[in-house]
């Protein structure tokens, strides 16, 4: 590509509008120093100096797509809870759509501390719940999923699963047999528990190692033959356009039935 080429194609995304579903959270930070250990048990003991709270996730991807330029529409499920309010603040600040953001009774919203002290963190401290939403709240969410993608121009929608509920089966083949009606491209980003469920989406994009447990298979992953033939299987069964493998330090590998003319 020329760089004339590559300038296009980022002015271009800058006018797409995103919609992002997946879990979301709040990364609270505290840092200090440690100057002593705790007489009530050998543990360090951390004077804090400075606390923060950031938008953690799905939510955080949307960061990124807004910072490309493009316009991300979050779609996720918070609690009723104090930490929900501050989720909320959060977007309003990052100047994010809170409009596909459904409250429910019976989560609370994630949270995820850590303790760093002289640099170095101490611990993490998780407050989540990591069951299903129910069905009620699957077909609410779904419900206005499929409101957003009719009367928001969506150009893409990404999957971003971390495991921690809102992403059931019946939301993704609903989402997923809706957005190929209405042409919308979707893309997936996934965990181990749903890797097999997402038949049909435009994009599938695992790691080695989630390839190798989704497929259930082992390979050497030094050999790019085999990593072909692991790859064509995969789009086979899943029945994918494109498969997108991250090969950490290796770079990645594609493999699509699509050409993408410049």
């Amino acid at each position: 590509m020329t760089a004339r080429e590559i300038n296009k194609m980022f002015t271009a995304f800058n006018s797409l509008r995103v919609l992002i579903i997946g879990d979301v959270m709040i990364d609270s930070y505290l840092w200090g120093k440690v100057h002593r250990i705790s007489p009530e048990a050998p543990v360090p003991v951390v004077s804090i100096t400075k606390k923060e709270r950031r938008l953690g996730g799905a939510a955080n991807v949307a960061l990124n797509v807004q910072a490309m330029g493009a316009t991300p529409i979050l779609c996720s499920v918070i609690g009723v809870d104090k930490e929900g309010t501050r989720f909320l603040e959060l977007m309003q600040e990052q100047k994010l759509s809170t409009k596909g953001i459904l409250k429910s009774r019976s989560r609370i919203t994630t949270v995820k501390t850590r303790v760093i002290g002289n640099n170095h963190q101490m611990i993490r401290v998780d407050e989540e719940i990591e069951h299903d939403i129910t069905p009620t709240e699957t077909e609410q969410f779904v419900h206005l999923i499929t409101y957003l993608m009719k009367h928001e121009r969506i150009d893409v929608i990404i999957f971003e699963d971390y495991d921690k509920g809102l992403i059931t089966v019946p939301l993704i083949q609903k989402v997923v047999l809706e957005a190929r009606k209405l042409k919308i491209p979707t893309v997936v980003d996934p965990k181990r528990r749903h890797f097999s469920d997402y038949k049909g989406v435009t994009l599938f994009k695992p790691n080695l190692k989630e390839l190798k447990d989704g497929l259930k298979t082992d390979f050497d992953q030094n050999n790019i033959r085999e990593i072909q033939k692991a790859v064509e299987l995969l789009r086979s069964k899943m029945k994918i356009d494109t498969a997108l493998i991250t090969l950490s330090e290796h770079g990645i590998y594609i493999s699509s039935k699509i050409v993408q003319p410049f």
